[in-house]
């Protein structure tokens, strides 16, 4: 069994076979999907697709390349939200430099309200980073003086000594499909490297194909088997024992065990 732990399921990519791609997904062994917005409009998709199947969770809040499009209430709305049956945590959230579509201390306040309501909802929260990692340690820092913290460092993309001090605060660290690529050795010594009853798995479809599938889109949640593949191989354990221990690792996160 694998568990997609980050998934766009909502996106236009596939409106015109979602039913397929959430039956390959059953039938490659992937018994649940997270579906995470990255707007109001995204989350409240992604609630939909909860109740329309029991394989999908739902997870809301407003990524931080669309704070800056986010309406007077669309917080107000997210918090609704949060409230939601089906919705097992906030987000996405984080910081990102590499694209300049936000204010960054827009960004910084929008990742400071997702991981405080989280803490609220007592839900873990989803982290985004992209070309930012000390500004997202330096948040994560401060949010730690309050208790330790509850979430995911999504498509993790950042050092063995970044995961580690993010393991040391409480945080899981969930790969994605470039831990597959061929130049990625960097980042499969570092999923070798953390503890397994913190790892997680994703495919962040319809993005980051993995090997041998890259470069070819839509991905679905079918082809998380392929980076559990590959991380199995870089810790030197059966993809069986992977399977089950990020599984396990993603239920306990999302309490559904």
């Amino acid at each position: 069994m694998l568990f997609d732990t980050h998934t766009h399921l909502n996106q236009k990519d596939f409106d015109d076979n979602r039913d397929e791609v959430v039956a390959r997904a059953r039938e490659a062994g992937v018994t649940r999907m997270a579906a995470v917005g990255v707007s109001v409009e995204t989350s409240q998709q992604c609630v939909h697709l909860a109740n329309q199947y029991d394989e999908v969770l739902a997870v809301v809040g407003i990524q931080p390349n669309y704070v800056a499009e986010a309406k007077a209430d669309d917080w107000q709305e997210i918090e609704k939200l949060a409230k939601v049956p089906g919705v097992v945590a906030i987000g996405e959230t984080g910081l990102d430099r590499h694209w300049d579509d936000s204010p960054f201390d827009m960004q910084q306040d929008y990742f400071d309200r997702h991981m405080r309501l989280a803490e609220q909802h007592q839900l873990p929260f989803v982290v985004h980073m992209r070309d930012c990692d000390e500004d997202i340690l330096v948040m994560l820092r401060e949010a730690y003086q309050r208790g330790p913290l509850k979430g995911i460092m999504h498509s993790f993309t950042g050092s063995a000594d970044m995961a580690a001090e993010c393991v040391a605060m409480g945080m899981h660290i969930s790969f994605a499909g470039m831990v597959t690529f061929k130049k990625s050795q960097d980042l499969r010594d570092c999923a070798a490297s953390v503890p397994l009853d913190r790892l997680l798995v994703e495919t962040d479809c319809p993005y980051l194909s993995p090997e041998p599938l890259r470069g070819k889109r839509p991905n679905e949640p079918a082809r998380v088997k392929h980076t559990a593949e590959c991380i199995a191989k870089a810790r030197g354990i059966p993809l069986k024992e992977l399977a089950a221990a990020t599984t396990s690792n993603a239920c306990g996160l999302f309490g559904l065990c």
